[in-house]
């Protein structure tokens, strides 16, 4: 399909380009911590006992492996060791006030200045990062990375999908995360080769500048302009594809709808408010809000058991990556069949992811077989990774245009709660050894069957407008009523 698209729309695949290289920026200042944060071994030489405070530990410490990391600069370790961490959580904090505050903010002023602007702050503050005089400007330049970081990729995520046509969504969609997926690979390969950790937060930042650089002849996504009203600079954007594309698009003309007129009062109306207020939204996004939540927390929870193995830390952070990447073509495949779709689809891997984990309560921890509980946690992590993929693609088409970085900001948010929420749950463990795969097992069956109270928009148009949401393709939430509506419908209009 790709290649399809190249045929008919070069000037589309380069814009496309562009935006998966920044996903390639994003994916590394993502696990930056997970390499420079790393605690290296040593030894603590005690000659009067016990070191009373810092200062006298840092005399007394000596690092016994040969790594540069911000812990061997600022000696966190000990009663430090926290402060590795808390950075870490800063991060993802920083994402999480990210896509609540960028969503709605590209929905009210366009994506590509928002874009632009994050894209431009998230490498300046990643160069305060790899130049931080102390740990305390080092974290809360991590927690503005974040923020950057959470914003553009949602915004970035939304642009992939309103440039191209929705045949091409879940293309573009599971694209997204593979080229996430890849450059995490790609960020342990370059600490591999690249030890120091200010050079490499440097090295893996510069790739920022240029991706900035080219991006902004990016233009503005015309199916945004167009749900604002904007046609004729829709036209503008579209005749400049075209002509990219080597075609003369000169009498090229847009047609506004009602909804879309301007002064229309309730287009502009249009914000995090709606989700709560729309009664298709309300409901739509309560569902979606537990879907994200459920796959984030199975998904960083799994994530954390799998990963406690031994080896090359720059082995692992690559492991990471390419563990996901089967569960795309997987994704691809069945969200594209009339007989799977979106809907049965991300239903399916998450009830499947919590099976996996289900299966593990039943095997005993010292096996060496194949069948061990290890196999099956990355069996459950390959599950839901899919169903993550594909609440992506399906969370975009169950939006309008007008509201859709909204509702992906306010899905981003829940999502980012399962992520803070997963590190906790190892610690049930105390309670009992099976709690932790039984809080992933119920989280994933839960929100398996709660999405199917979704309606499937595979083939079927997207919403433009908060107005489109009153047609009956569009504003049902159970999938038989709908079924059952349209049948009666065919039936009276043959009759």
């Amino acid at each position: 399909m790709l290649a399809q698209l190249a045929t008919r729309s070069p000037c589309l695949v380069w814009i496309l380009r562009q935006l998966f290289k920044s996903l390639v920026y994003m994916a590394c200042q993502s696990m930056l911590i997970v390499l420079v944060g790393y605690t290296p071994a040593y030894r603590i030489e005690q000659q009067n006992g016990v070191p009373s405070n810092q200062q006298e530990l840092q005399q007394h410490v000596t690092f016994t492996e040969n790594a540069e990391s911000i812990v061997t600069e600022w000696f966190l370790i000990k009663q430090q060791a926290y402060k590795v961490s808390l950075a870490g959580s800063l991060f993802f904090t920083g994402l999480l006030v990210g896509n609540v505050v960028f969503g709605p903010l590209s929905d009210k002023i366009g994506r590509r200045p928002v874009y632009l602007t994050g894209l431009f702050f998230e490498v300046l503050f990643g160069y305060v990062t790899a130049f931080a005089p102390s740990y305390e400007v080092f974290a809360a330049s991590r927690l503005l990375v974040g923020l950057m970081n959470g914003g553009i990729g949602l915004v970035c995520f939304v642009l992939t999908q309103e440039y191209v046509g929705k045949s091409y969504w879940a293309m573009t969609g599971t694209l997204t995360s593979i080229i996430f997926a890849v450059g995490i690979v790609v960020f342990g390969a370059l600490g591999y080769f690249i030890r120091p950790w200010r050079t490499l937060a440097t090295v893996a930042n510069s790739s920022g500048v240029l991706i900035f650089l080219l991006s902004i002849t990016l233009p503005e996504s015309p199916r945004w302009l167009y749900s604002q009203g904007r046609t004729e600079r829709a036209e503008e954007v579209l005749r400049y594809v075209a002509l990219r594309n080597g075609n003369n698009a000169n009498n090229l003309i847009l047609h506004r709808v009602g909804a879309t007129k301007p002064g229309n009062h309730s287009t502009r109306q249009t914000g995090v408010l709606q989700l709560a207020m729309h009664p298709v939204l309300r409901l739509r996004t309560m569902v979606l809000m537990y879907v994200w939540y459920a796959c984030s927390l199975v998904y960083y929870g799994l994530t954390l058991g799998a990963s406690e193995t031994s080896g090359s830390r720059f082995v692992n952070v690559a492991m990471y990556g390419l563990v996901e990447l089967p569960a795309y073509p997987l994704c691809i495949y069945f969200i594209n069949k009339n007989w799977a779709g979106r809907r049965k689809s991300m239903a399916c891997f998450l009830c499947l992811a919590g099976s996996a984990c289900l299966c593990t309560m039943f095997i005993p921890e010292d096996t060496g077989t194949l069948l061990s509980i290890t196999s099956f946690a990355l069996v459950g992590k390959l599950m839901v990774s899919a169903a993550f993929n594909i609440a992506y693609v399906y969370t975009s088409e169950l939006y309008p245009t007008v509201i859709r970085n909204a509702g992906l900001g306010v899905c981003s948010m829940s999502c980012r709660v399962g992520g803070i929420l997963a590190p906790f749950v190892p610690s049930m463990r105390a309670l009992h050894t099976s709690m932790p795969f039984t809080v992933f097992c119920l989280s994933g069956l839960s929100a398996g069957c709660l999405g199917l109270l979704l309606p499937e928009t595979l083939n079927r148009p997207a919403a433009e407008t908060l107005e489109d949401l009153s047609s009956p393709i569009h504003s049902r939430v159970l999938e038989g009523k709908a079924l059952l509506y349209e049948d009666d419908k065919r039936k009276s209009n043959y009759q």
